[in-house]
């Protein structure tokens, strides 16, 4: 199965679970866009829609994307009411419009899944000139707290996902090198921004979290059971409680 129709899979688990993004940020693209009502918004990978309600609400015209045929269907019932919103079942790749139609792209934890060199080049088409591209992602990670109990469930993820040995990438590193290939692909004017906030989550409630994730919905049986019994063990016997820190990377850019 193509990984990125793994989210397909069970969009009201999808929709309750994964994170939104605060304010902050729909203010600051907006306000970097300088947009008014009216114009054109393409939003690339809908999913079940954390990120588009303010966009809607702000006027512009939406046009969402999506590959996966149920969260595009979740959207499409979700925002029904909205008549400035449209909604395509295709992967960007795939889908058409005009040259130069769009006023704002914005892409809410998707765009990776889209290879740099069509990606990119295909959003400089679609924008007008000055249009905006708004990419961001959300980057979880044990908070300080429950990093005792993110160790023991480390090693349970060693145990059935045997790691190789690779380099990790950190966070400074990460933020020059998409600013940096954002750039390269003729964008300008490029900011990064960030957010943060923290979740928390029973032990039945972060397994529902993990099941949103790619590798962990297609992980087969019985492994798949056994993975997850241990991991809530282990967050059990810590108080029921886990709790994550997200830094959600906001990168900003013009045509």
């Amino acid at each position: 199965m193509d990984k990125r129709l793994t989210f397909n899979e069970d969009a009201s688990n999808y929709e309750k679970w994964r994170p939104t993004y605060c304010e902050e940020l729909f203010e600051d693209i907006l306000q970097y866009s300088g947009l008014s009502k009216g114009k054109n918004a393409l939003e690339v990978g809908i999913g079940t829609g954390q990120a588009t309600t303010p966009f809607l609400n702000a006027g512009y015209n939406v046009t969402a994307v999506e590959l996966g045929h149920k969260l595009a269907e979740f959207s499409k019932e979700k925002f029904k009411q909205y008549k400035n919103f449209k909604l395509y079942n295709t992967s960007f790749e795939e889908f058409q419009c005009d040259d130069n139609s769009i006023d704002l792209l914005y892409s809410a934890t998707a765009f990776h899944w889209i290879p740099d060199s069509i990606g990119y080049p295909k959003v400089l088409r679609l924008l007008k000139d000055n249009g905006t591209l708004a990419l961001f992602w959300n980057k979880p990670a044990p908070a300080e707290e429950s990093y005792s109990s993110h160790l023991e469930i480390q090693k349970v993820y060693e145990k059935y996902w045997p790691s190789a040995d690779k380099a990790l990438e950190n966070s400074s590193e990460r933020y020059k090198r998409i600013s940096e290939t954002i750039k390269t692909y003729g964008f300008r004017d490029v900011e990064v921004k960030l957010y943060h906030g923290t979740r928390k989550f029973t032990s039945e409630e972060y397994i529902c979290l993990l099941n949103t994730y790619s590798d962990h919905i297609t992980m087969t049986e019985p492994s798949k059971q056994l993975f997850e019994n241990e991991i809530k063990y282990i967050i059990k016997k810590n108080g029921d409680l886990f709790n994550i820190h997200d830094t959600i990377e906001l990168y900003l850019a013009r045509k």
